[in-house]
């Protein structure tokens, strides 16, 4: 990797005005690099009449499969359907627990339910990922597979994780929505575990112009089972052996991620730019806390998530009035996730209380995703660090900072 250039230091104005407006995403300078290509695809498949699979949609599956370094990619509707899909698939289901973290988007534990499984949630540790290190003691007779999410681009230490699985005859199922090109030991997320299971809407790494998802596995059997399960439960036309889905990417979605897939890459390290200079320019900020390196991962950072941590404050209000005060001045930023998973109404049946996993609740207060995308140029990262400087120091504006 080239060694990062020194940027101007937050409190030093670079002399520039400022770029106003910044928004958290934006897919239309992406789709500026690839609109040729997009569009002459697309026509070749509306010219075609063939818009479900086909050619197109079995291209595009053997594609990502060799990216991600399996022998086997099959593609879906979402990724909550290549989540939902790997259950039925596994058999996992009443009866059985399934371990994951509570600090992730809902379809990670919803499938769950939706496969008559429950979920039992591990707290996670400082990168946001599922602590490791808990996992061993939340197993059961029960336990049948472990999901771990790699959440905001960062991959999980999967070869610790793995040992516990295999000690224990558990599937592990990664949840590789926001990660698609992360590594571990250099090996590709989804190709390290039972199972993969990506997400290809529009703000991932890799994403669609629309929904779309994908599962990858070494395992034919496992794959064999998705496919069937996908199309209503059957392999011969009108015959069906299960009650399946109807979860099928059109040809139009395969023929758009194809041209992306070979993009995704370049657009991952500029993403890892971004994530180098927000690092450095971010150092001087007492109050906020970069996220961590990640020894032995590469991060293809979905989301670049710090940490608002004010002495003295230990609720939300402190995180979402900066937030407010960021966009005033034209800088975006989301909160993800501001409720964690065992603290959600719909999952009041298992019994959480607050304080049963402080690590994911502290996150959900502390957390903030600042914008990122590869086309994130220096001069908008420097309007980001010097509102977010700003408005620490506007004591008298914010009025709860420590003095």
């Amino acid at each position: 990797m080239t060694k990062e250039p020194k940027f101007d230091c937050i409190g030093k104005n670079s002399g520039k005005s400022p770029v106003n407006n910044i928004p958290p995403l934006d897919l239309t300078q992406q789709y500026q690099q690839i609109q040729t290509e997009v569009e002459q695809s697309v026509l070749e498949v509306l010219s075609s009449g063939r818009y479900i699979g086909g050619a197109t949609v079995a291209n595009f599956e053997q594609q990502f499969a060799d990216y991600i370094g399996t022998t086997h990619s099959i593609s879906c509707n979402s990724g909550t359907d290549a989540l939902y899909l790997t259950l039925r698939a596994l058999n996992i289901g009443p009866g059985d627990e399934v371990i994951t973290t509570p600090f992730t988007f809902i379809a990670t534990a919803e499938v769950l339910s939706l496969a008559g499984a429950t979920p039992v949630f591990v707290d996670i540790d400082e990168s946001f990922n599922l602590d490791v290190n808990q996992v061993e003691a939340a197993i059961t007779p029960k336990t049948k597979a472990i999901i771990p999410v790699h959440l905001f681009g960062r991959p999980v230490p999967m070869t610790q994780l793995m040992a516990i699985a295999t000690a224990h005859n558990l599937y592990v199922i990664e949840d590789c929505a926001q990660a698609t090109g992360a590594t571990w030991n250099n090996q590709r997320i989804g190709s390290i575990g039972h199972v993969g299971c990506f997400s290809f809407f529009p703000t991932k790494n890799l994403g669609a112009c629309g929904d779309g998802g994908a599962v990858t596995t070494n395992d034919p059997a496992i794959a064999a089972q998705i496919r069937m399960l996908k199309e209503h439960g059957s392999k011969v036309r009108y015959v069906h052996d299960e009650v399946g889905v109807n979860s099928r990417l059109d040809a139009l979605q395969a023929a758009i991620l194809s041209i992306k897939l070979r993009h995704l890459d370049a657009w991952n390290q500029g993403r890892a730019l971004v994530a180098a200079r927000y690092h450095q320019l971010l150092q001087p900020l007492n109050d906020i806390i970069a996220p961590p390196e990640t020894p032995g991962g590469q991060t293809v950072w979905n989301q670049y998530t710090i940490r608002v941590r004010i002495e003295g404050q230990t609720d939300a209000s402190v995180r979402d009035h900066l937030r407010g005060q960021l966009q005033e001045r034209g800088i975006s930023s989301m909160v993800y996730y501001p409720l964690p998973l065992h603290l959600q109404p719909v999952f009041a049946s298992l019994g959480y209380q607050p304080g049963h996993l402080p690590a994911a609740e502290r996150a959900a207060d502390e957390v903030l995703s600042l914008p990122m995308f590869p086309e994130l140029t220096l001069d908008q990262q420097q309007q980001v660090v010097y509102g977010l400087k700003d408005c620490l120091l506007a004591k008298a504006a914010v009025g709860f900072l420590r003095s």
